[in-house]
């Protein structure tokens, strides 16, 4: 086995994924700030995201319209950064849900 190659396999098919899941996620309708997204998704998936990682992709994905964010003040503390799905973010990944089923189905029958 190549495990050099199996590994960076892995981590490119993470970074494909995780536009995918985060939209899947926020699809439920609940608002979240960045640390409690990436408890929900270890919580979800057996994914580990950083916040380096996180952070970025959260600003891309508000770049394209497909996430809103707010600022929200916090009793004690700093304030959060909540992001909710847009419209089109909704669109988005439910289009992103066919294709995803579509190539599931496909690998599965090789």
């Amino acid at each position: 086995m190549n495990e050099d190659f199996t590994t960076k396999w892995i981590s490119q098919l993470k970074k494909g994924t995780l536009s995918f899941l985060v939209l899947s996620i926020l699809k439920d309708g609940k608002e979240y700030y960045g640390y409690d997204l990436i408890n929900e998704i270890k919580k979800r998936t057996q994914i580990d995201i950083a916040e380096g990682t996180l952070y970025p992709l959260m600003n891309r994905l508000k770049k394209e319209e497909l996430v809103a964010s707010k600022w929200v003040e916090q009793e004690s503390g700093i304030p959060r950064k909540y992001y909710t799905i847009s419209k089109l973010g909704l669109h988005t990944v439910n289009e992103m849900k066919i294709y995803w089923d579509s190539l599931n189905t496909t690998i599965n029958s090789i």
